[in-house]
């Protein structure tokens, strides 16, 4: 399965494509889109689209993980997250391809096995699992592979659930 893991946001929005099943995963590409914060808004949204749907064309993925907003204080953060976030599900959307969301505690747990790991504890992980030479850096991109690894771990083994209720429920 091959996933795209997106940590939203609109000054920087961390991009990781992975080919990956559950206990197997490689990197196939990641990457940050950076706006300038003090840029028309509209323009913002427009450029991270361009970019998007350029990692769509690119990489195909199978399907995209995003991460899931959550509440702040700073609803200035949380409001431009959102707006990152809806580009992502608009622009995968248009190609057809499925968008999942995953909690921060959720990608956290997949990748280090606690849900309250730090930073510097999923990228340490998310550079073993991909047996990199180099930690993936910002933060970002970490955070996108991780996103990446979480569904192909655990999105097939939700699919595989979710397909055994439904034959259940036939029955």
């Amino acid at each position: 399965m091959r996933v795209l893991g997106v940590d939203p946001g609109l000054t920087r929005c961390g991009l990781g494509v992975v080919d990956g099943r559950p206990g197997k995963a490689a990197m196939v590409a990641v990457g940050v889109v950076r706006t300038p914060s003090d840029g028309d808004p509209g323009e913002r949204l427009v450029y991270l689209e361009r970019e998007l749907d350029t990692w769509l064309g690119r990489y195909e993925p199978d399907v995209v993980a995003v991460e899931r907003v959550f509440a702040d204080t700073n609803i200035t953060t949380v409001m431009t997250t959102a707006h990152a976030t809806a580009v992502a599900l608009l622009t995968a959307t248009k190609r057809g391809i499925p968008v999942v969301f995953h909690t921060p505690t959720e990608v956290k747990a997949a990748v280090t096995g606690s849900g309250r790991a730090g930073k510097a504890q999923v990228t340490a992980m998310v550079t073993r699992i991909l047996g990199l030479e180099v930690a993936p850096r910002p933060a970002d991109a970490a955070d996108a592979l991780a996103l990446a690894i979480c569904h192909a771990w655990r999105g097939a083994q939700l699919a595989r659930l979710d397909a055994l209720a439904a034959a259940q429920g036939r029955r």
